[in-house]
């Protein structure tokens, strides 16, 4: 890749390195300059702009992202669109994050242009937690850099970032007493140990209180492996001092095998870990009582995400084990404790308004929603689009002959979909009504929305993962424009901090007016082809739609 000063006469072509905002012209660093782009950077004085020009064996940053990125992703894991050479993954759902640490800092050997980061081995993610993310540092990597990060990527039978998913576990527990123990202490420990459970997704099914004994430990071991429990849970009276102490002598009598004693944790040095009839039984540490994140938890974790917990995995816990020295580690069984803003960073949750309820006056009578292109009607365009993108809820505002638009949705689209509908009664009064009933109709966790034209039928799952991918807040991403040539068309990405403003809107030109109030906050999504410039508003447009289709 060449970089640097470039005569604005060789411009053409090349990516603009950093932003250009004078007399009239308003293009941001990362654009790939057209020829129309230069003449306008000439007419405002530019005699040579700051630019980078890819060579025959460079690949564009948003290539090289994307193909690392699925390289590197494994069950469990979402990627992202690429955008501006980053590419994240995303959990589909609570689980542990696998990585593999020594094959990701080989790939970070590479070549500096290539990067990945991730969250630490084994860190426990909730549904769209972020779990890693790819970026390629400079506009373009060399080609050799990228297919050898690939290569190393698919060099093992493993993936190098995946998520193991938890899964149910019916778990008994049996608790041990001695003179003097209290029943106040025992019933708090059935709490805290629920809560555990039921944030894996599992459940307490079983709990026997025994004297201090192994045979009683014993018989309530065999009293609750009739109960069909999956999982049995230890916790002694008296702290577990030896391989051959009371608990682990239980369980042996019960028919049991003792695997592993201690671990290189603290809190939870004293866990055990053993069998029984081929599931796991853990003899507990004291510190299991407490609701504080400790050793207990990381082996619990796993096992609810179906991993190994053998020796050789336990005694590899050490770096990272030391708990007690971590104050604000997060508390995974209780969500309030973390603060707005400081829990791990989410897949933003972005919903789509499409927009099907207007009268088409312009196509002189038929409603265009329900006009056919390339097989289909156009509204079902917009709809499968939307369903075929990573948004997680699709709301379609109906209006003019809202039956039977909605009926020709509902006899292209299977059902159960993630589709919902809303009426908007004052459709006649223009684009801005239906505009409001959709943000009125969104869920109280969604981030941003995307309106949606139902009448642009090259809008597909690409563009919409794409202008996704670029919304970020935290770096001034909040509206999100789609751009063809230059030029901004729609759909348009929306932060959730512009709902109040688009719910007061009015007259037939939509929130076209907030994007120029909020220029800072701006980011036009470069898309190939014209699809974002292209809507089907007369008759003439449709004909010259379908005869583009048919070539």
């Amino acid at each position: 890749m060449r970089f640097g000063e470039t005569p604005i006469d060789e411009a053409a072509g090349a990516i603009l390195a950093h932003s250009w905002r004078a007399n009239g012209v308003n293009f941001a660093k990362g654009r790939v300059l057209s020829r129309d782009d230069v003449e306008k950077l000439k007419a405002a004085g530019a005699s040579s702009v700051v630019a980078a020009r890819l060579d025959a064996g460079d690949v564009h940053e948003d290539e090289a992202a994307a193909s690392l990125a699925r390289a590197l992703a494994g069950e469990g894991i979402e990627v992202t669109a690429p955008f501006t050479g980053r590419c994240n993954h995303f959990a589909r759902e609570a689980g542990l994050a696998v990585i593999d640490h020594e094959r990701i800092d080989a790939l970070n050997e590479l070549d500096e242009s290539v990067t990945v980061a991730t969250l630490p081995p084994y860190a426990r993610v909730g549904p769209r937690q972020m779990v890693a993310t790819v970026k390629v540092i400079p506009y373009a990597a060399p080609l050799s850099a990228v297919s050898r990060a690939v290569d190393l990527a698919k060099s093992a039978n493993q993936p190098l970032v995946s998520v193991a998913p938890f899964q149910p576990m019916r778990a008994g527990l049996v608790q041990t007493r001695l003179p003097g123990t209290r029943d106040k202490v025992l019933d708090k420990a059935v709490g805290t140990t629920t809560k555990r459970l039921t944030s894996l997704g599992s459940a307490l099914v079983g709990e026997r209180r025994v004297a201090h004994e192994s045979a009683a430990i014993a018989g309530a071991l065999e009293e609750l492996k009739g109960e069909g429990c999956d999982i049995f849970l230890i916790a002694g009276a008296s702290a577990i001092v030896d391989r051959h102490d009371v608990v682990p002598a239980g369980i042996e009598r019960a028919g049991g095998a003792v695997t592993h004693f201690g671990m290189p944790v603290d809190p939870g040095n004293l866990l055990l870990t053993g069998t029984l009839d081929g599931k796991p039984v853990l003899g507990l540490p004291g510190c299991a009582k407490s609701p504080k994140y400790n050793g207990f938890d990381m082996v619990l974790e796993r096992l609810a995400a179906r991993l190994p917990v053998g020796r050789a995995e336990i005694v590899r816990m050490g770096a990272g084990g030391l708990l007690a020295e971590i104050p604000t580690r997060p508390q995974p069984r209780d969500d309030s404790e973390v603060a707005e803003g400081e829990g791990p960073q989410q897949a933003p949750r972005v919903a789509i308004l499409v927009l099907a309820a207007g009268r088409s006056t312009r196509m002189g009578g038929p409603n265009k929603l329900l006009a056919e292109a390339d097989g289909e009607q156009l509204v079902v365009h917009a709809v499968k689009a939307a369903l075929a993108s990573q948004a997680v809820e699709i709301v379609v505002v109906l209006g003019h002959m809202a039956d039977a638009v909605r009926a020709a949705i509902d006899k292209a689209v299977p059902a159960g979909s993630r589709l919902r509908f809303v009426k908007n009664p004052d459709f006649a009064d223009g684009l801005s009504t239906s505009v409001r009933a959709g943000i009125a109709a969104l869920g109280a966790t969604i981030d941003a929305a995307i309106v949606q034209l139902g009448d642009m039928p090259g809008v597909n799952a690409p563009l919409l993962d794409r202008l996704m991918a670029a919304f970020s807040p935290v770096e001034g991403r909040s509206i999100c424009v789609p751009t063809a040539g230059g030029k901004r068309g729609n759909p348009v990405l929306w932060a959730r901090r512009f709902f109040p403003e688009m719910a007061q809107l009015s007259g037939d030109s939509g929130a076209k007016h907030l994007i120029g109030e909020h220029a800072d906050l701006v980011c036009e999504v470069e898309m190939s082809g014209e699809a974002a410039v292209t809507d089907i508003d007369t008759p003439e447009a449709l004909a010259a739609w379908r005869a583009r289709s048919a070539l």
